[in-house]
């Protein structure tokens, strides 16, 4: 089959599978995309391929049909266990044989094709299926793609606009490209019950404002110092009063204790134990009245809620990964300085150095005032703080 580049239109009903295999923040980046594929297809079957965690910010989700997992966790085993090397290898044939039963029309591919491994892993998941379009991102490497888009590389525009390209090339579009998570009554109910425990709601005066000095173990880099969080959380302190939640997963606790250990003002603050889920944190940020942090995925959890967002960037492309709010001004900022050799990490067509440099000048020379100032007019912009 011709390879094309023109924009083809699927039949009404078409069998649809989008592939998505990464974390939670790119799984809520997809989600104006499948958006787009739903209005544009209303009678459309339309299913995601994705991993484990990613999947719970989408369950409950009406735009799609089914939510396929390639990464299930192990069932009836003991903490730290995983699977065999049979039991992937199982597992995977049970896949490889789903999709290709499934009979897909289409297969959409929400990926960059870099590295190598990847690449193959993508060509063996697209060609399995026998589907007659399969659609994604061409920066050369796009030989087993036959509706390609052009992929001029990490920062030409946001992510979750390169997915609403490879939509649009099968005739998908949609006016909303708000971030999504559909949570249930009970869900906010606990969150509540979290924020608010037993005390009544409004006897901290001031905000709650909600940061993640982490982020993901796969750049730890990313991390802006956390005694910079602590003279932030006391600046602000002093500015609106209000309290301090601080999240992040389990594995962060110390990280979060230090923030609080380097905190010198009488400001209230909690660190919440990690195990929450991603579903109950974002229930927990749509409370908050300001979120601060860095690039991670709970940063998307909280444009997803709606709740203003204050991001710190360092050596990540921050016009590939910052916070996405579907054009709408206001609701976001990226903080960053502008150093010659930013970004390092997802800059070009190369995933670059998720490590950074030895020094990271972007992130340990980078001030509170410039985030405080940041902060502090998104409070106001709320009408409902004024400075102390």
């Amino acid at each position: 089959m011709a390879n094309t580049t023109a924009p083809i239109t699927l039949p009404a009903k078409a069998h649809i599978l989008v592939i998505k295999l990464a974390g939670i923040g790119d799984g809520l980046l997809t989600m104006p995309a499948i958006r787009a594929l739903r209005e544009s297809y209303p009678d459309a079957r339309i299913d995601l391929l994705t991993r484990h965690i990613p999947a719970q910010v989408f369950r409950g989700w009406e735009e799609l049909n089914d939510l396929i997992i390639i990464n299930p966790r192990p069932q009836n085993t003991g903490p730290g266990r995983a699977f065999t090397l049979t039991q992937r290898l199982l597992l995977l044939y049970k896949l490889l044989k789903k999709l290709r039963a499934e009979r897909y029309d289409a297969v959409l591919l929400f990926h960059h094709l870099l590295p190598l491994h990847r690449r193959l892993i993508f060509q063996i998941l697209l060609l399995v299926t026998g589907a007659r379009w399969r659609v994604g991102l061409d920066n050369g490497y796009g030989w087993f793609l036959n509706v390609k888009v052009q992929d001029d590389g990490f920062g030409s525009r946001h992510e979750a606009e390169h997915y609403l390209a490879v939509a649009e090339a099968i005739s998908a579009t949609t006016p909303n490209k708000r971030l999504a998570i559909a949570l249930t009554d009970a869900e906010r109910q606990q969150a509540y019950a979290i924020v608010h425990g037993v005390q009544k709601p409004g006897a901290i005066p001031g905000p709650i404002i909600a940061m993640h000095p982490g982020c993901s173990i796969l750049s730890t880099a990313r991390r802006w110092p956390p005694q910079r969080f602590a003279q932030l959380a006391d600046t602000l302190y002093h500015g609106f009063g209000g309290q301090l939640l601080l999240l992040g997963g389990p594995d962060e606790a110390p990280l979060r204790e230090e923030v609080i250990r380097l905190m010198n003002s009488a400001m209230a603050v909690r660190s919440l134990s990690g195990q929450e889920s991603i579903r109950i944190t974002a229930a927990i940020i749509e409370l908050c009245d300001l979120f601060i942090g860095n690039d991670s995925g709970l940063m998307h959890l909280a444009t997803a809620v709606d709740t203003p967002t204050v991001a710190i960037f360092g050596l990540t492309n921050h016009q590939a990964w910052g916070p996405y709010t579907g054009s709408i001004p206001g609701k976001a900022a990226v903080v960053r300085l502008d150093l010659p050799c930013m970004p390092c990490y997802f800059r070009g067509h190369d995933i670059g150095t998720p490590e950074g440099c030895a020094t990271r000048d972007c992130l340990t020379q980078l001030q509170v005032a410039p985030v405080a100032a940041t902060a502090r007019t998104m409070l106001l912009a709320t009408h409902k703080f004024l400075m102390h």
